[in-house]
């Protein structure tokens, strides 16, 4: 049975970073990924599902590349201006949606990072199922499986190399993927909040669990990983043409 949620669904791309650890003369989002920009894979994505609505992606005001981009979809896409941090991008477009005329005080937006471009169907679907109507939201994450080292504080100055401070207990630690999926009016305000009180927001769930919200971790799959270095492009491309054999199957 197919799901119907309760809310309009809207996906949330902040895609105003430069990437400078990717060490290119173009920001990671518009590099080529199989002949596509990594952009227009991600965008496709989210508006090929059929729980999304429509999507908003927030841009740098003066972005000479996102031309570059083909969307095949018929849904609405908005173009909101990007902040300097990620968080007030996603704040500028919450804030566009909702003056969007098909936009309802009870829809939800699925925040995603740009540079997923791997994002599977079924995740999207798993998020939407678990987290349901549940008002403090959820995140796709993966447990921690590695084992955890903090590092001692160390000179700067210093060509050292850090040291060993302790072990970290794994047992409770997840990764936090995206899409991260809440009420999009409680998400503007958690943001809000956040950004008067100057508290730290590392992504859009550590700005509701500001605001006390308790999201629910929802478990992905490994394959949707964030391009940051030049080697993650070869990953990216390896994990498309995984999931593409097994569609045609």
């Amino acid at each position: 049975m197919p799901l119907q949620p309760m809310h309009k669904i809207w996906a949330i791309l902040p895609a105003a970073g430069i990437g400078k650890r990717m060490k290119s003369d173009i920001p990671k989002q518009y590099l080529l990924l199989e002949d596509r920009p990594v952009l227009e894979h991600t965008i496709d994505r989210l508006l090929k599902n059929d729980l999304i609505s429509g999507l908003v992606i927030a841009l740098q005001e003066d972005d000479p590349y996102w031309h570059t981009v083909n969307i095949d979809s018929d849904k609405p896409v908005l173009r909101a201006t990007g902040g300097d941090e990620r968080s007030d991008s996603v704040l500028n477009a919450i804030e566009l949606l909702t003056q969007h005329e098909k936009f309802e005080e009870s829809d939800w937006v699925m925040v995603h990072d740009a540079v997923r471009p791997c994002l599977q169907q079924r995740d999207i679907e798993s998020l939407v199922q678990v987290v349901g109507d549940n008002q403090h939201g959820g995140i796709l994450a993966l447990p921690v499986r590695d084992t955890i080292k903090k590092q001692s504080e160390t000179d700067p100055a210093s060509n050292q190399p850090p040291v060993i401070d302790t072990t970290v207990e794994r047992d409770m630690l997840w990764h936090a993927l995206t899409p991260q999926y809440f009420s999009a009016l409680s998400l503007k305000s958690a943001l809000q909040q956040s950004r008067d009180n100057k508290q730290c927001i590392t992504d859009d769930a550590s700005a509701m669990e500001n605001a006390g919200f308790s999201p629910l971790l929802v478990h992905g799959h490994e394959d949707n990983i964030k391009i940051t270095h030049p080697d993650d492009l070869r990953l990216a491309a390896l994990y498309l043409y995984s999931q593409q054999k097994i569609d045609e199957q």
